[in-house]
């Protein structure tokens, strides 16, 4: 099969992928949808397989697809960390920078930053995906993703950039009616918010109280009539009194501060939810990445109106808390 793979075709058939249809395979890359789909058969001519499977609405990669995507993907990241490496000294950074981020934090946080970032960096393109989930560390469709908490992966750099910590919190109006919870297990007698996002147990609560090895926890099992896979819906529940709410520190600061939110339960600990920078290894030497990393965390200096830390219980010492993936 001489001449069966070509370079450009790598480029091709990886957009082509993450786009999960011709035609927005063709809006992403500037062309028209037929040559899209005369490109698609070129490659498969040469080859003398099919790469995907083509339906009306969507299409699907065949086995010999997915052996080809996974080693095109692989080669464009050799070229891509070949190319970081002799461009290492540029002072200028340049270059598509592609950034996911949860979708409340991303929409609240960082969507924001993007502009102030780009005017600085006029070379740099940024795309912003916003998820619900993040998405798995072992794809390679972005360079940068923003999340809660430690990622278990060793092959990746998580740089911590901001401090963050997960709160119970209730409006005084829901709290007037129903009453203030003066333990975890007068949760079970509560209306609780739930938010169902990610892998973890949907409605367990988990918090601790003490210290080191004086520390004891509990799971507590909620029950609700609201649920949601959107942090910003579930806030604006709790601000109505509809129910008390477990939420990321960064996402309700400034209602604790006015006071439209009320923190319950600030005596026990909930579970780690830092905000970390998850990038591969091999973008360690990418200027883009570094200098964006670098400015989220100057950024990210401090929940945004974040209430007086005074009357809250300091975090108890990291060693007391295993480190765990979170999402928010």
């Amino acid at each position: 099969m001489p001449d069966a793979i070509q370079p450009s075709d790598l480029g091709f058939f990886s957009a082509l992928a993450s786009a999960g249809s011709l035609s927005a395979a063709a809006r992403e890359l500037g062309i028209t949808t037929p040559a899209v789909s005369k490109h698609l058969a070129l490659m498969e001519s040469r080859l003398g397989v099919a790469l995907v499977n083509r339906t009306t609405r969507r299409m699907g990669l065949t086995p010999e697809g997915e052996v080809y995507l996974e080693h095109a993907r692989r080669i464009l990241g050799d070229i891509h960390h070949m190319e970081e490496l002799l461009g290492a000294s540029k002072s200028t950074p340049t270059g598509l920078l592609r950034i996911n981020a949860t979708l409340g934090f991303g929409r609240s946080h960082v969507a924001p930053l993007i502009p102030r970032f780009v005017r600085q960096y006029p070379q740099v393109e940024v795309q912003l995906q916003l998820s619900v989930n993040p998405p798995p560390l072992s794809d390679d469709l972005f360079d940068v993703c923003v999340r809660f908490g430690e990622p278990p992966d060793a092959r990746v750099i998580a740089r911590r950039i901001a401090p963050n910590r997960r709160l119970l919190c209730a409006a005084p109006a829901y709290l007037e009616r129903h009453g203030t919870p003066r333990v975890p297990h007068d949760l079970t007698r509560h209306h609780c918010i739930g938010i169902r996002q990610g892998e973890e147990a949907y409605g367990l609560w988990r918090l601790a109280s003490g210290r080191g090895a004086q520390a004891t926890a509990e799971s507590i099992k909620t029950r609700g009539s609201l649920a949601t896979n959107d942090g910003e819906i579930a806030v604006h529940w709790a601000l109505e009194g509809l129910g008390v709410l477990m939420r990321a520190e960064w996402d309700i600061a400034r209602y604790l501060q006015d006071g439209r939110l009320v923190q319950v339960l600030p005596q026990y600990y909930t579970p780690d939810a830092d905000i970390y920078a998850v990038y591969p290894q091999r973008h360690r030497m990418a200027a883009r990445v570094r200098v964006f990393v670098d400015f989220l965390a100057q950024s990210l200096q401090a929940p945004a109106a974040a209430p007086a830390t005074a009357a809250m219980p300091a975090m108890p010492a990291r060693a007391s808390r295993p480190r765990r993936s979170r999402r928010a």
